[in-house]
């Protein structure tokens, strides 16, 4: 039997699951999720013409999740 074939364990799948790069995004992630729902303060948001007011942290989350909507797109585009 050859190495590869006999280092085909669970093992291999894990390191391949959480990468630097994975585990640095995830970080980033709940780093920006706290910050989101730290900040809980009525603010005045103009949408070219009208006024809104609202809580920070929605503003704040509706522009991570447009976000994260768009680079999944770009994302998937690239990978076709």
């Amino acid at each position: 039997m050859s190495a590869k074939q006999t280092s085909s364990g669970g093992k291999g799948q894990v390191n391949g699951r959480f990468t630097a790069a994975r585990i640095s995004v995830m970080a980033v992630a709940i780093v920006a999720v706290v910050f989101i729902f730290e900040n809980t303060r009525q603010v005045k948001i103009r949408l070219l013409i009208p006024e809104v007011t609202m809580p920070l942290c929605l503003a704040l989350l509706a522009m991570f999740l447009i976000g994260v909507v768009c680079g999944a797109y770009f994302l998937r585009r690239r990978a076709k």
